[in-house]
């Protein structure tokens, strides 16, 4: 598959980085999957991820993609742990409630990777810090409960051509999509405005549905990153744990979008509605 979402600079052979023994012996049983190789393990050690929101969603992507192998990560989220967030949260622990969420996620991040180098923004993401953040990293995974912050994602994705992965859950219900600004549908183009029943406060949620959602949304990651696979390009996952359903919706860009609609796409697949 050909590699079309990263910049180029990122996948040139000359500038990633080696693997180290250790580091070969870490991931030798995902080094041979089809498709994924040293070539793949060296693209994940040379990337960088932001995750908005690292909650049931975003800290088992963080956990994740830690254990991957991924180079650099950079979490955003303002607040402490709560009591609450324990039956969902994979990095959090009693002992941390009252702490800041993303200063104790970087150390339990430290303690399952030390070789990854995590950046924390103790803030979730707003006008003033997205363009900052975003243009630190080479892909975004947008795990935020509010559509203002991830509309705020979406415009500076699409201003800096940067992939965004949108992993969003409510109950036992899950949305799942890749995002590459000029290629397929962003944000804007799907909601132009925020659904009405989405903004609630202490929506239901339950592990095994935001570590599902959070699983599908890392391998979206990964394939992104290295070209393993085939992204979710133009189509929307959907699942519903309460029947075990899942199916594709295709998408497609709206040429009226406000945010994308003047971008020219630069790969097959860009259809617009």
């Amino acid at each position: 598959m050909r590699s079309l979402h990263l910049p180029t600079t990122l996948l040139d052979e000359k500038t990633l980085p080696e693997l180290t023994e250790l580091e070969y012996e870490i991931y030798k049983r995902q080094i041979p999957l089809p498709g994924f190789g040293s070539q793949g393990q060296r693209q994940l050690k040379g990337s960088s991820v932001m995750i908005s929101r690292v909650g049931g969603v975003g800290g088992t992507v963080a956990l994740e993609l830690a254990r991957a192998g991924v180079g650099r990560l950079v979490l955003a989220h303002e607040g402490v742990i709560e009591l609450e967030n324990l039956n969902r949260m994979l990095l959090a622990f009693r002992q941390d409630v009252g702490r800041p969420r993303v200063e104790a996620f970087r150390d339990m991040l430290a303690r399952v990777n030390p070789e990854v180098d995590v950046l924390i923004e103790a803030d979730n993401i707003h006008a003033n810090n997205a363009e900052r953040l975003i243009d630190q990293v080479d892909l975004i995974v947008d795990g935020s409960p509010s559509f203002e912050e991830r509309y705020h994602m979406n415009q500076e994705a699409v201003r800096q051509r940067k992939p965004i992965i949108m992993a969003a859950m409510f109950g036992l219900e899950m949305y799942i999509t890749t995002m590459i600004p000029g290629s397929t549908p962003c944000l804007s183009c799907l909601y132009p405005t925020p659904p009405p029943s989405w903004e609630v406060t202490g929506f239901p949620v339950i592990l095994p549905s935001s570590a599902l959602v959070a699983t599908i949304a890392t391998m979206e990651v990964i394939k992104v990153i290295t070209g393993c696979g085939e992204p979710l390009i133009n189509r929307l996952f959907y699942g519903d744990l309460t029947s075990n359903g899942f199916r594709q919706l295709h998408i497609a860009r709206r040429r009226d979008c406000p945010i994308c609609g003047h971008l020219v796409s630069a790969n097959e697949g860009g259809a617009m509605a």
